[in-house]
């Protein structure tokens, strides 16, 4: 039979290693959430002024075939 006392020692051991492991999943969530962010920003970016490059490069080509 256990202890009191170790199980009151075991107890605070499984809930420093669930405090651990919880705060290791928050910060795996966290990065992965600032990984979207970042991606969802570039992707704004691109239809924000996607259009103006695809119109710049397309005025450029007709230039240089001479259509312009």
């Amino acid at each position: 039979m256990n202890h009191p006392e170790q199980e009151i020692v075991e107890q605070k051991v499984r809930r420093a290693a669930a405090i651990n492991a919880l705060r290791k999943v928050g910060r795996i969530v966290a990065r992965e959430n600032q990984a979207d962010l970042d991606k969802a920003k570039v992707l704004r970016w691109f239809v924000r002024y996607g259009w103006m490059i695809l119109l710049g490069g397309a005025l450029l080509l007709a230039y240089g075939i001479g259509i312009i």
